[in-house]
């Protein structure tokens, strides 16, 4: 009887998901973290892992968002200026393919498909990365860029999103 309930309960772990991941969002600048603008609930589903923000306070549009290395959204110092949040490092990139792509392609994991900001300065629409795993953000950081993202390394490198606006560490 016990051996039957063993293998019962056995059989329903792939049933159980991940808990879901809550990830507090911040205004970054040369001066550091700022003002928290919202949160990104990381949920696992069978096609990936969905990002839902639920964030105030941006330019409306397009913005790159992405899984960056370390879980550090300080400013640090490169060529003699500070720059926000460069304490996260590049993009998450666990294969070292070194180029930038789409979520579902074979650049980096932690290309995500871009943010949509609606013209009130809201996100709250959901992305999938197809990719990536809870445990791959363990350690990591989820970053928002000024601008769009065209998810390849031309014309401009990492997509052109540019500078780093917003930033959670998991």
């Amino acid at each position: 009887m016990k051996t039957k309930i063993f293998f019962s309960l056995l059989s329903a772990l792939p049933l159980i998901a991940a808990a879901d991941v809550t990830i507090n969002m911040n205004q970054v600048s040369e001066a550091g973290v700022g003002s928290k603008l919202g949160l990104v609930v990381v949920s696992e589903s069978k096609y990936g892992l969905v990002f839902t923000p639920a964030l105030t306070g941006l330019t409306p549009g397009l913005h790159g968002f992405h899984v960056h290395q370390n879980a550090d959204c300080s400013a640090k110092e490169k060529d003699g200026k500070l720059v926000a949040a460069l304490g996260a490092g590049g993009h998450y990139d666990p294969e070292n393919s070194n180029r930038h792509g789409t979520p579902w392609g074979d650049g980096h994991a932690g290309d995500l498909p871009p943010l949509y900001v609606d013209a009130s300065g809201n996100a709250n629409q959901p992305v999938l990365a197809p990719r990536l795993k809870m445990a791959d953000l363990k350690g990591r950081s989820l970053m928002i860029h000024i601008g769009g993202d065209n998810h390849s390394d031309h014309p401009a490198v990492l997509g052109g999103g540019g500078a780093r606006v917003v930033c959670g560490a998991s």
